[in-house]
């Protein structure tokens, strides 16, 4: 991930995308009480990933792009917790969270990546 302004376009896009798939597969599930705490949870979370990874792209120093990295970071890893809490209590198919938890993953690494490089 470096400041190529396309890469962070595309990788602007793949969290978005991330985002809406996650609201499009848990918002045609039928409304339960216990699941709808979590289903507002992981909305938050998705969707500030991708907000904050957006305004990372528009920081104006290094030590703000660095704070807004670790924000997507962490929100990620919220995420990602959030799906693993939707798997065990058997929420969603498994191959829908599967592609899920692996996307959310694959940007968790790419953007620790980028923090330990922004740290340097």
């Amino acid at each position: 991930m470096d400041h190529n302004p396309d890469y962070n376009q595309l990788f602007a896009l793949k969290t978005k995308q991330l985002a809406v798939s996650i609201i499009n597969e848990l918002s045609s599930l039928p409304y339960q009480e216990a699941f709808a705490v979590i289903r507002k949870q992981i909305y938050r979370s998705s969707t500030s990933m991708a907000a904050n990874y957006r305004a990372m792209c528009r920081a104006r120093s290094k030590a703000e792009r660095y704070s807004k990295i670790s924000i997507v970071i962490e929100e990620t890893d919220e995420t990602l917790f959030w799906l693993e809490m939707i798997e065990e209590l058997n929420y969603v198919k498994s191959e829908v969270l599967v592609d899920l938890k692996n996307r959310t993953e694959e940007i968790l690494k790419a953007t620790s990546s980028y923090r330990k490089m922004l740290k340097t």
